[in-house]
């Protein structure tokens, strides 16, 4: 079975402009960019302000999630060692 390969459209014929990048690379540098405490290089109030901060967000609570479960885990073995 053959995969056909799609032709790839340019910005222009997809009616795009020069700040209407594909939203995923915000969103994938938002989540970077926590790991790395960083801040958000666009401006407020444009789409690519408000993806950075989903993908910041997202690796905020991941971390969060990841925290907690590490603490219970942790206090579970002081309880359940002793």
């Amino acid at each position: 079975m053959m995969r056909v390969q799609k032709k790839i459209k340019s910005r222009e014929s997809r009616g795009l402009g020069k700040y209407d990048a594909p939203l995923f690379i915000q969103y994938k540098k938002g989540l970077s960019a926590f790991y790395r405490n960083e801040s958000s290089p666009y401006k407020e109030n444009t789409m690519q302000h408000r993806e950075w901060i989903r993908g910041w967000n997202v690796a905020y609570f991941d971390n969060v999630k990841r925290v907690k479960n590490a603490e219970a885990r942790r206090r579970s073995e002081k309880i359940h060692a002793g």
